[in-house]
């Protein structure tokens, strides 16, 4: 029972990730060209209907899957790639450079994606990257964050400190002994960013300020949607759906993940 979060966000994210590898190959209409009749009910040939310009809805969602994971691919790994080494360093320097850090962290979690985003797009237009970008960057205080709470707490172990104690050099202390300790934590973390990137995404597009008109989104496909809510309410249904449904997926394995890996949750269990 308590890995029905991990099974059941694991088969949702699976079906996202198999959406976006058709979606490499294969659509069954071009999801930027007209396909058929306007606002066309889910049937044949239009499994999900077409929206108010004729355009295939279900070739839309897939293509829109592509998009949503490669911003949350990239812009968590950015922020990983530049947050957990800082963390990391937080939680092994000096009191007052540890402090420097972590401000620093604060600072910038103060500068949401959204706002980001805004000030991105009002310099360079809005485009993928700004959006991986924006959530990269207001993502990676929270990688900080994590990996040095995480940190102190494996510092704190006994063949830590034999570690050092031997003149091992803390970049060795940090690569074998640190990081391998806290990888659990991170890839938890990493799973709920994962989630919210796709969501900021969807937002963000929303908004006009992610990829271009000519990319399918789910974002995108929401904001167009809202014009025809009432006369075919469908058209909302299935980005919102999908988004629901990335987003669920990625918060479960995240929670899956920490009963799964947590010894204090195994023993409680």
């Amino acid at each position: 029972m308590r890995r029905a979060n991990l099974i059941f966000g694991s088969t949702l994210i699976l079906i996202i990730v198999a959406l976006a590898l058709v979606g490499l190959v294969w659509t069954p209409f071009d999801p930027t060209a007209i396909a058929g009749p306007r606002l066309a009910p889910p049937g044949w040939p239009y499994l999900l209907g077409t929206d108010a310009q004729g355009s295939d809805t279900a070739s839309r969602i897939i293509s829109g899957a592509k998009l949503a994971l490669l911003v949350g691919v990239l812009s968590v790994t950015a922020a990983a790639v530049v947050g957990v080494p800082i963390g990391i360093l937080a939680g092994m320097s000096q009191r007052w450079l540890s402090a420097v850090l972590t401000r620093g962290a604060d600072i910038l979690y103060g500068f949401p994606a959204l706002l980001l985003a805004i000030l991105f797009a009002a310099a360079v237009g809005g485009s993928t990257w700004t959006a991986v970008s924006a959530i990269g960057i207001a993502t990676i205080p929270v990688f900080v964050r994590i990996a040095r709470a995480a940190t102190l707490q494996v510092m704190s172990q006994t063949f830590v400190e034999a570690a050092r104690l031997s003149a091992t050099p803390p970049l060795q202390v940090a690569w074998r002994h640190v990081l391998p300790n806290i990888a659990p934590v991170l890839g938890v973390q990493a799973s709920v960013s994962f989630g919210l990137a796709i969501l900021a995404e969807a937002g963000l597009s929303y908004l006009g300020l992610g990829s271009g008109s000519d990319q399918p989104t789910w974002g995108r496909m929401l904001q167009e949607a809202q014009n025809e809510l009432f006369n075919a309410p469908m058209l909302a249904f299935w980005p919102g759906l999908a988004i629901a449904m990335a987003t669920m997926g990625f918060n479960l394995l995240g929670d899956g993940l920490r009963d799964l890996l947590d010894p204090k949750l195994r023993e409680l269990a």
